[in-house]
């Protein structure tokens, strides 16, 4: 499940049908989610004041991870940007629907509906829009348009660097179990728990022995013992006290950002039993 909209739902909409279990199969650096005009003079994250930016989804648990890193790091506010949110999104069929709960915008952030028949990519090609804020690449990024390229032209060491400093690395999903069946058989939280943590190690052992040649990537071998290096072998984590200071984060940054309408705290999104869970 999309962690932030699953944050809006349980903060602002009452949702408590599920509850989390501190399982996260998505995860991604966000830097290289801001896509820029190139000929708007925009050299880093502060020429983007005053800018206009379009999104497809602006609650998105991916956009709301940039904007609180644009923030903390760049001093970059959400308020300092114009808005346009698209009728449409060019990557839907890669990234899914723009749910509900994506389509949040706060007060005090000026934001507008951009026109209909437009997406996100449209609007950033014809020029419309200054930038582009998407958790996949916009249609005119990836067909290689003039004038269209990443506010972090080489985001990968500045995302590397990112993690040295704070140790984070974004979450994206999580996993969701139905409350009722908690109640019948809560045994099932922790066999889930076990069954994804025993599937990791097999798909780390895989990459470590036969991942090279089952990929046409290059440097696979390279790249994952590069990623261990910084991020250790065990650099996808479950567990929540491995993963509370990435959570945290994300619910100080929806709140911040007008989003949540509480600051919620990460122990009442999981499963009571679920809470001392962690990898053997």
């Amino acid at each position: 499940i999309g962690l932030h909209p699953y944050i809006l739902a349980y903060a602002n909409g009452g949702f408590r049908d599920y509850s989390l279990l501190p399982l996260f199969p998505l995860r991604q650096f966000r830097h290289k989610s801001a896509f820029i005009r190139t000929d708007r003079g925009i050299q880093e994250p502060s020429d983007l004041k005053g800018k206009r930016v379009s999104t497809a989804g602006y609650s998105s648990t991916s956009l709301t991870w940039l904007r609180g890193i644009l923030k903390d790091d760049y001093g970059l506010k959400p308020e300092d940007m114009e808005w346009v949110i698209a009728q449409g999104d060019s990557a839907a069929q890669v990234a899914g629907q723009i749910s509900k709960q994506e389509r949040v915008t706060p007060k005090g952030v000026p934001s507008e509906l951009g026109p209909a028949g437009l997406d996100e990519s449209d609007l950033l090609e014809k020029g419309m829009v200054d930038a582009c804020f998407h958790a996949a690449e916009p249609r005119a990024y990836v067909q290689g348009k003039p004038h269209i390229g990443r506010l972090f032209p080489n985001a990968k060491p500045i995302e590397q660097d990112y993690y040295r400093r704070t140790g984070i690395f974004p979450i994206m999903h999580a996993v969701a179990i139905r409350n009722s069946l908690l109640d019948k058989d809560p045994w099932v939280a922790k066999a889930v728990f076990d069954g994804y943590s025993k599937a990791k190690q097999l798909d780390y052992e895989f990459m470590a022995k036969m991942g090279w040649a089952y990929s046409s990537l290059p440097w696979f071998a390279q790249e994952l013992e590069d990623t261990r290096a910084l991020m250790g072998k065990n650099f996808y984590t479950y567990g929540l006290e491995a993963n509370r200071k990435a959570m945290e984060t994300l619910l100080r940054y929806s709140h911040d950002q007008g989003l949540a309408n509480r600051k919620l705290s990460v122990d009442e999104l999981f499963a009571p039993q679920s809470l001392e869970f962690s990898e053997v």
